[in-house]
Order: C-alpha cells, then sequence, then structure tokens
C-alpha cells in the first residue's frame, strides 16, 4: 500500500512539473507578458540565419561555371 501511495506522488508530481503550474514561463501582467513574447518570437526567427551560418550555407558558390569577377560567362 505504502509502495503504491508513494508511485502515485511521484507520478503526480511528475505530471505537474511537466503542464507547468509549478513554475510560470511567462509573467501575470499583459504588458510584461507580451514583451516577453515578443523577445521569444524574435529569438525564434533569427534560427534559420544560425543554422545556416553553422553549415556554411551563406557563402558562395564556387562550383559554378560562371566567373564573377570580370572572367568568361
Amino acid at each position: 500500500m505504502r509502495n503504491r501511495l508513494s508511485i502515485g506522488l511521484l507520478l503526480l508530481a511528475a505530471s505537474l512539473v511537466q503542464v507547468g503550474c509549478v513554475l510560470p514561463i511567462y509573467s501575470s501582467s499583459p504588458d510584461r507578458r507580451a514583451k516577453q513574447l515578443i523577445n521569444v518570437s524574435e529569438n525564434y526567427r533569427h534560427i534559420t540565419e544560425i543554422w545556416e551560418r553553422i553549415w556554411f550555407l551563406d557563402n558562395p558558390d564556387f562550383n559554378t561555371p560562371y566567373r564573377t569577377h570580370g572572367g568568361v560567362i
């Protein structure tokens, strides 16, 4: 009986942590929450630029047959 109770309490605590009820992420004030959400969305907007920079996709491709500095086109 005690073992079931401890397992039940452990599952309850784990589910509360997953839901986000224990520690809220954003402020309860609407003005501060809007500012926080704007900052978070701005940070997410730069993920594609960071990804391209990591994989060197933002550099020019030198495998093209065209010379870009005064050569044969």
